[in-house]
């Protein structure tokens, strides 16, 4: 992906979020989505444990992406698969 189109899209930079509100402003954002929508975070670190809360609390509700890798920063692409309305777990 190249650095327009990752520019383009909603960015969550989570390096400048105090780190105990981290995970709760992810998931708002994400919960807010609607299906095929999608946003950016950004973080200094691999956000691996994020993803794993996320497939736990919302088991096949989200797409994961890792659009740049470290080893400074990290961008990863979430979007909602799903429309609003599933019936998954989520109850959306």
């Amino acid at each position: 992906m190249s650095e327009s189109q990752i520019s383009s899209q909603p960015q969550l930079d989570v390096r400048a979020v105090p780190p105990v509100e981290r995970h709760a402003r992810i998931f708002g954002i994400a919960q807010a989505l609607a299906g095929g929508q999608s946003f950016v975070i950004v973080n200094d670190h691999d956000p691996r444990p994020l993803r794993y809360q996320m497939e736990a609390r919302y088991p096949g509700l989200f797409g994961w992406e890792y659009l740049q890798q470290g080893p400074d920063i990290w961008r990863v692409e979430i979007k909602r698969l799903h429309s609003s309305g599933c019936d998954c777990c989520c109850g959306g």
